[in-house]
């Protein structure tokens, strides 16, 4: 059953309730609806309570391109969310960033003079050896960070269990292996960094999803029966990494145990815990172009035509959700640019729905940074619950 975020008057988060609750709180003026950057229904009380919470459990399941997030108490499940990570598109841009530097570099520099007269930019550090993130991994790990702090503010979050990536590939085939030790996946990049992250929210928990002694992501989520959809992992559905993100959540309410025989070992998972519909949602960040000097070549007659930023010139902002009216229809987005007297509505993959007139479109959110695309139902996987 489906579970209403909850805070208290002062704004700390308490254990969810369920809806008619939520409503009769609402209809009496318990309680009142407070607005959040992931758009969950949410309400706070306005009256003193107490803060005594149950164990809620937060469950990560990176990717390069994409990861699933899960939120989980023993009762129910409470939130999962499909993140579209950044890392393509903020690759592709920094690698035009690089070349149109250089271009700049070249049209400074006089080649008639000699080599030792040109204007050259000397090295002012050495910058092989710096030890920090590439600008695309880290807008992957900062777009996760920032979705699991706004869940903090919503849930009483109390354990953190992440999945831990290793690339292992076999050398002579090529093949991945959990036995060689040589491998690479840019997952494991910045995996330290982020869990240095976590664990000043919260007690963080390691997995690894290949191991087969019961501490597995796919076991448990076997013993859990539910459905992995492994054909496309671009499918913006539960089924792709939302679910790992339930399965390594509902670590903290499980617990596998081994026991031996004369011939062989065995071993079963024990715990309760309840996989029940829950709110889902799809999450990305604005891929917002940033100002650039020149559209890649210098423009004729030192004219330059503006492009990128963040500001419109009709009072939006790149980003913001928006409502828009054109030939009788209505259209629901997000501000994408702007012309002299149109403003550019796109929808949640950033694809323009259509040049609107500055006066038919109304502001329905500044931009937080996010764009969010909740579901329109609950959406549900499970076919039994975990209870032994």
């Amino acid at each position: 059953m489906l579970r209403v975020p909850v805070l208290s008057k002062s704004g700390k988060p308490l254990m969810p309730t369920q809806p008619s609750r939520a409503r009769r709180w609402l209809k009496e003026g318990k309680a009142k609806i407070v607005h959040n950057d992931l758009e969950c229904f949410a309400i706070q009380l306005t009256f003193e309570t107490g803060e005594n919470t149950q164990p809620i459990a937060l469950g990560i399941d990176p990717g390069k391109c994409y990861s699933g997030i899960g939120v989980q108490s023993s009762l129910a499940t409470l939130w999962w969310t499909h993140l579209v990570l950044p890392f393509k598109t903020v690759k592709e841009r920094m690698k035009l960033r690089r070349v149109m530097r250089r271009a700049r570099r070249g049209r400074r520099i006089n080649r008639k003079l000699p080599y030792s007269e040109r204007c050259h930019r000397q090295a002012r550090f050495e910058n092989r050896r710096q030890g920090k993130l590439p600008p695309s991994i880290r807008a992957n790990k900062q777009l996760e960070l920032r979705v699991v702090k706004e869940l903090f503010k919503l849930f009483p979050v109390s354990a953190i269990h992440y999945e831990l990536v290793m690339a292992d590939v076999d050398r002579t085939s090529g093949r991945k292996s959990a036995k060689s030790g040589v491998g690479f996946s840019p997952v494991m990049v910045g995996q330290r960094q982020m869990l240095t992250w976590l664990s000043e929210l919260a007690p963080v928990t390691i997995h690894k999803g290949w191991q087969r002694d019961g501490n597995g992501t796919s076991q448990l989520r076997k013993w859990l029966e539910l459905p992995k959809d492994k054909k496309d992992k671009a499918n913006q559905t539960p089924g792709t990494h939302a679910v790992d993100g339930v399965t390594l959540a509902a670590f903290e309410f499980t617990q596998w145990r081994e026991w031996h025989s004369n011939q062989a070992k065995y071993g079963n998972w024990y715990g309760d815990v309840q996989i029940t519909p829950a709110p889902f949602a799809i999450v990305r960040r604005p891929p917002i172009s940033r100002r650039q000097l020149h559209l890649c070549v210098p423009s004729k007659g030192d004219v330059r035509r503006k492009y990128g930023g963040t500001v419109t010139r009709h009072g939006f902002r790149k980003g913001d959700k928006v409502v828009a009216q054109k030939a009788g229809k209505v259209y629901i987005g997000w501000c994408s640019g702007d012309t002299e007297k149109q403003v550019s509505v796109s929808d949640k993959n950033w694809k323009r729905l259509g040049q609107f007139s500055a006066k038919k479109v109304q502001l329905l959110q500044r931009s937080t940074g996010l764009i969010v695309v909740p579901s329109t139902g609950l959406s549900n996987l499970a076919t039994r619950c975990g209870k032994i």
